[in-house]
């Protein structure tokens, strides 16, 4: 057999390899309800909807962030944010829901495309931009947004749901308090591992 028809099968074989390995690792779910119990680095929860409880582990690194209700006034020029809207007939964006980033999480999802989540409404769009400027619009707050590919005008009137990305830690996980799992990987013995969750602050629900 020649050199390259050796190097081709080993390839073939190295590829079928990690393909069966991809193949066999167990999709990440969205584990989703409210804090039960905390055991050192584990999180009990009681899902929604009846669903039973989940054990989900947090990685040594892993990223607590508290979401809850935020002010218009908080979303200031040079703001990165995540907006939630239905494109209006003369190309502005009306805002659905408002997500207000921390610096740390800045450039997450950047760009302009449509919204795929549950919550999202027929037809509309995500940006993820950095606020260039804001003024008072007859219809609500205008504003103009920047991102990597383009400029965008955004209207937040005042039926849109404005929250906010704040760093938590350890602390903030307690019984009672909702939490979103957004990409828990299922361990062989029945829980969960991850490296994020994102927890509610007050009565707001991730």
């Amino acid at each position: 057999m020649k050199q390259s028809q050796v190097l081709a099968a080993i390839s073939a074989v190295a590829l079928l390899v990690v393909s069966s390995a991809l193949a066999q690792k167990p999709q990440t779910q969205v584990v989703k309800g409210k804090i039960a119990a905390v055991e050192g680095s584990t999180v009990v929860v009681d899902r929604a909807k009846g669903a039973g409880q989940a054990k989900v582990k947090l990685s040594d690194k892993a990223v607590i962030m508290t979401v809850g209700r935020a002010s218009l006034d908080e979303i200031k020029v040079g703001a990165f944010i995540g907006v939630g809207a239905m494109p209006q007939a003369d190309g502005s964006q009306k805002a659905v829901r408002v997500m207000i980033f921390p610096e740390m999480q800045r450039g997450t999802g950047e760009g302009h495309y449509p919204w795929k989540a549950p919550i999202a409404p027929s037809g509309s769009t995500m940006t993820n931009a950095t606020v260039d400027t804001t003024v008072a619009g007859v219809d609500g707050q205008v504003l103009t947004v920047k991102h990597k590919d383009g400029v965008h005008k955004i209207i937040i009137g005042k039926d849109a749901l404005i929250v906010s990305n704040i760093p938590g830690s350890v602390a903030d996980l307690k019984p009672g308090v909702a939490i979103t799992v957004p990409a828990a990987q299922p361990n062989e013995d029945g829980t969960f591992q991850t490296s994020r969750v994102n927890i509610g602050r007050g009565d707001y629900v991730p």
